[in-house]
């Protein structure tokens, strides 16, 4: 059986200003926003998320902020996105760096405080 990726549901006050913040500062496609129920999808590349309302969310009890792994497929790609926000002003914690657990890594915050981590996992290099 194949799984195929997961769709996160990313909680948000207000969907209009999230969906800026995702399309102006992290550079993903808006592909359809349904306002008159508060959700909405995004995505990039192989990356594809829902921005939900509270309201929306209601139904399930589900409040935030979340944490969301973006795995990466190497440094340079890490460093690149991290390039790419930091110049279109997206809230980042700090440039990217090499942890002892063997991530590099760095994190970014959306307007709800929802953590967009930005990883590599480099633990295979060193064995």
């Amino acid at each position: 059986m194949h799984i195929p990726p997961v769709c996160p549901e990313v909680p948000v006050a207000d969907l209009t200003a999230a969906l800026a913040y995702y399309r102006d500062q992290l550079g993903f496609n808006i592909d359809w926003s349904a306002d008159e129920i508060g959700l909405a999808c995004v995505s990039r590349g192989q990356t594809r998320m829902f921005v939900a309302t509270l309201e929306y969310r209601a139904v399930l009890g589900i409040q935030g902020p979340i944490v969301l792994w973006l795995n990466l497929s190497n440094r340079s790609e890490v460093d690149a996105i991290h390039r790419e926000w930091a110049g279109n002003k997206a809230k980042i914690s700090s440039p990217p760096e090499a942890k002892p657990y063997k991530l590099y890594e760095f994190y970014a915050q959306d307007l709800d405080g929802n953590c967009i981590r930005v990883f590599y996992d480099f633990a295979w290099e060193e064995k």
